[in-house]
């Protein structure tokens, strides 16, 4: 799917919602946003059935779906079951988001245990190429996404993702510069380095990765160890309006996904910060 601007959107049912999924994607376009992620974060929680009145919705309104993933994924799980159970849950989420019309589902790959880094990237690597080939079956033009990580004991920094982005077929990196901000304790937050970033994307998957990003963005509260916990973007030190000028200037395309506790407000502000 080619998209032809930036698209904002909420992670989940917008918190004014009253009813399922499918009044959230009608609410999300009625506010003006354009974008929704459905949270499989505790499980695949939309049933093949429900799909088609999903994917209606989504149409209809000119919204624009992706996916996260459970959050109990480890590629580099050691255990044999755990490994194949974090397949499973990145496959299924593809599979009913293929249903529902969507195009882009994102995940937190794993954990480094310790482990040298490149061993890691090697055994995720696999994961991710497995994942592909299955989902290529039923659909080759979903995106996989391995997302940037929020904690320094989680695998996924920005280098990992564009190397797995260039060197696996339908896979982009999901860019959560939230995350970025919290596992440097406080780096990625100037102009400078959010720069840095982009011409990161270009270097590594050319213009074809400025024009598709899944993005991710909150207020965000850390320390040494990474990420605590989600903030409201005006509670936070999140330099979100340098941040956004920094998307103008690279005319970047793709989704932007709000995070933040108050999801709807937040994919808002952030909307008109960039419409400015």
């Amino acid at each position: 799917m080619e998209m032809n601007k930036l698209r904002f959107g909420t992670a989940g049912i917008p918190r004014s919602t009253n009813g399922d999924t499918v009044q959230g994607i009608k609410d999300v376009r009625e506010m003006g946003l354009e974008n929704f992620e459905l949270e499989f974060v505790r499980s695949v929680n939309i049933k093949k059935e429900k799909a088609p009145e999903v994917k209606k919705a989504a149409k209809e309104n000119d919204v624009i779906l992706t996916c996260h993933a459970p959050f109990y994924i480890n590629l580099n799980s050691e255990d044999v079951k755990k490994f194949h159970a974090s397949i499973s849950y990145i496959t299924s989420s593809a599979k009913i988001l293929s249903l529902c019309g969507g195009y882009s589902v994102c995940f937190h790959p794993g954990y480094y245990q310790k482990q040298d880094p490149k061993v890691v990237y090697g055994k995720i690597k696999e994961g991710i190429k497995k994942i592909v080939k299955e989902v290529q079956e039923y659909d080759n033009k979903i995106w996989i996404r391995p997302e940037t990580q929020g904690k320094p004991t989680q695998f996924g920094n920005l280098k990992e993702v564009l190397q797995l982005s260039q060197e696996v077929e339908q896979v982009m990196p999901c860019i959560d510069f939230s995350h970025m901000h919290a596992y440097t304790n406080g780096k990625y937050n100037t102009t400078e380095e959010f720069n840095s970033i982009l011409q990161d994307v270009e270097k590594t998957l050319g213009k074809k990765g400025l024009n598709n990003m899944h993005i991710h963005l909150t207020g965000i509260d850390y320390s040494e160890k990474g990420e605590k916990k989600h903030l409201i973007l005006k509670d936070s030190d999140m330099n979100y309006k340098d941040l956004i000028k920094t998307w103008k200037d690279f005319k970047i395309k793709g989704v932007v996904v709000s995070e933040s506790p108050n999801i709807e407000e937040d994919a808002l502000l952030m909307q008109k910060e960039y419409l400015k």
